[in-house]
């Protein structure tokens, strides 16, 4: 009876020796085509890659939900413990809020007043979806999460990820029902950004570490810790003015900022469809606040108003020169 078994046993286990040996190396190989697959057609790869997060997507979720009421439930007992301190910010909050308002409505009264002087050009529409986020891919070389909105609700690569404090990042691939995005962290992200008071503009270069580097400012710019950085707008993909973070360090002529946003706390990030190619710049209303009427109708000489009429036409000029008055002499007596 036990003859079999051991024929069984002695057929099954050089096999297993053998896949124990080759295994590695056919990960390995199958690491190398993937890479060189990607390489060569990377249209290819992000649209399968899309394609299994959408199919991952419920899964992702559901698996999220303990996670995401295990840390709410901790936030809230954290909370109960802190409500003095936090009643006592608050108020504090409050009352210079309060003296904020009266100035920021004064500036607004003021910013209208000049924009309709100067006929300045309004922002373009901005359009956002809030998405939750139900996967991170943190490692050592990736800084990226998966959010559960996609192209059924208009998210399309490229788009702008914030959140309450600041920028998060931007789409990287979108599918059908879950998108990824690229944090402000990771090492392919580049953000062109200024420096809000000295208004001088760079790059905030990600590499993978929490302080993103601030890169290619100009000669001369005298950059302190606590400087805030804000998008500069160049190249149309973010938005002008959006809050990014503040100067950390600077230190042998290597800046480093802080972003806003705190990564690890992050549930919800709006990603915002900003459109800031230039549209055909409208014409200013006339003086008179009546359209006016076209040149080749009849009567619309006399009906231009009296500060847009043609100035009437200058005198003739004489060419002939005046002949000379001679003089008789005087008289000696």
């Amino acid at each position: 009876m036990r003859q079999p078994q051991l024929r069984v046993n002695s057929f099954t286990a050089p096999a297993k020796v053998l896949m124990q040996r080759f295994a590695f190396l056919a990960l390995l190989l199958l690491s190398v085509g993937l890479v060189i697959l990607g390489k060569v057609d990377s249209v290819l790869i992000e649209r399968g890659r899309a394609v299994v997060i959408d199919a991952m997507a419920p899964v992702l979720e559901l698996a999220a939900r303990p996670l995401l009421t295990a840390k709410d439930g901790i936030a809230a007992v954290d909370s109960w413990f802190n409500l003095y301190e936090e009643n006592r910010a608050l108020h504090e909050e409050n009352e210079r809020l309060r003296a904020w308002a009266s100035t920021a409505r004064r500036l607004a009264i003021e910013n209208a007043t000049y924009r309709e002087l100067l006929h300045v050009r309004p922002e373009p529409q901005v359009r956002f979806v809030t998405a939750r986020i139900i996967a991170e891919g943190g490692g050592p070389f990736v800084r990226t999460v998966v959010v559960d909105a996609g192209t059924n609700a208009g998210v399309e690569a490229g788009q702008v990820g914030i959140s309450g404090t600041g920028v998060v990042g931007r789409v990287l691939a979108a599918g059908e029902e879950s998108s990824r995005l690229l944090l402000l962290t990771d090492l392919n992200s580049r953000v062109p950004v200024a420096l809000e008071g000295a208004q001088a503009r760079g790059v905030l270069e990600g590499d993978n570490s929490a302080l993103p580097r601030l890169s290619y400012l100009a000669a001369g710019i005298k950059v302190h810790p606590g400087d805030r950085v804000v998008t500069s707008g160049i190249g149309g993909m973010f938005p002008p003015g959006l809050p990014v973070g503040a100067v950390e360090t600077v230190a042998n002529g290597v800046v480093r900022v802080r972003p806003w946003v705190r990564f690890d706390k992050l549930d919800f990030i709006k990603i915002v469809e900003y459109k800031g190619e230039p549209g055909p710049i409208p014409d200013p209303a006339p003086p008179s606040g009546a359209p006016l009427p076209a040149l080749n109708t009849p009567g619309a000489a006399e009906a231009r108003p009296a500060e847009l009429a043609p100035p009437p036409a200058p005198p003739p000029i004489v060419t002939s020169t005046p002949k000379p008055t001679l003089l008789a002499p005087a008289d000696d007596r």
